[in-house]
C-alpha cells in the first residue's frame, strides 16, 4: 500500500489556461461517464449529437441537463430545439455513439421513430429521457440545456461508459 506521502509526489498541481488544455482534459477523463446520444428535429430534419455531459437534476420536478459546446456545427439546431430526447446508450450500442459524433453517418441505416413532440427516437437504448426545453445557461464554451422530462423508456443491462478518452465496460 502506498504512502499518503507517496500519492501526493505523484499529483500533478497546476491552473487550468490556455498553455496546458491537454493536461485539463487528461484530468477531466478521469471521471468516467456515461454516453448518451441526444436527439431533436429541425427545420431541415432530424440531427443528434453523441455527448457525455448528461446529469440528473431534480426528481420533483424531473429534470435533467446536458451541455453542447459552442463550437459544434450543431450547436445553433440544438439551442433552438424546444424539445429533444437523450439517450443513454448500453455497452452493445457503440455504433450509435460513433453515427452521432463528428462526421458520423447520423441516422443513416439506424432505426428511429418520432415521438408525440415530433422528435426522432431510437429504439432500444438503456434508458431514454423525452425533454421539453426548460431552461439554458450560459457557461463558458458550452451551454448547459435543462430538460423538463416527459417520458423515459428503460431496459436492464450494461451501460457504455467513456473514461481517458476511451469507450468500455463498468467492470464489477
Amino acid at each position: 500500500m502506498m504512502a499518503a506521502n507517496d500519492i501526493h509526489a505523484l499529483e500533478a498541481v497546476f491552473v487550468p489556461g490556455a498553455d496546458n488544455h491537454r493536461d485539463f482534459r487528461n484530468a477531466l477523463g478521469s471521471f468516467t461517464t456515461g454516453v448518451t446520444v441526444v436527439t431533436a428535429m429541425t427545420p431541415d430534419g432530424p440531427i443528434g449529437m453523441t455527448v457525455n455531459s448528461f446529469a440528473s437534476v431534480s426528481l420533483d420536478p424531473p429534470l435533467v441537463l446536458w451541455s453542447p459546446a459552442k463550437s459544434s456545427s450543431r450547436y445553433v439546431a440544438f439551442t433552438g430545439a424546444r424539445h429533444f430526447a437523450i439517450h443513454v446508450l448500453g455497452a452493445d450500442q457503440d455504433h450509435l455513439s460513433a453515427a452521432f459524433t463528428r462526421g458520423g453517418s447520423g441516422f443513416d441505416g439506424i432505426e428511429v421513430r418520432f415521438n408525440d413532440e415530433g422528435v426522432p427516437v431510437l429504439p432500444g437504448t438503456l434508458a431514454r429521457f423525452e425533454c421539453t426545453e426548460q431552461a439554458q445557461h450560459d457557461a463558458g464554451d458550452h451551454t448547459i440545456i435543462i430538460g423538463k422530462v416527459l417520458r423515459v423508456a428503460h431496459r436492464q443491462g450494461e451501460p457504455l461508459c467513456f473514461s481517458g478518452g476511451r469507450f468500455g465496460r463498468f467492470a464489477v
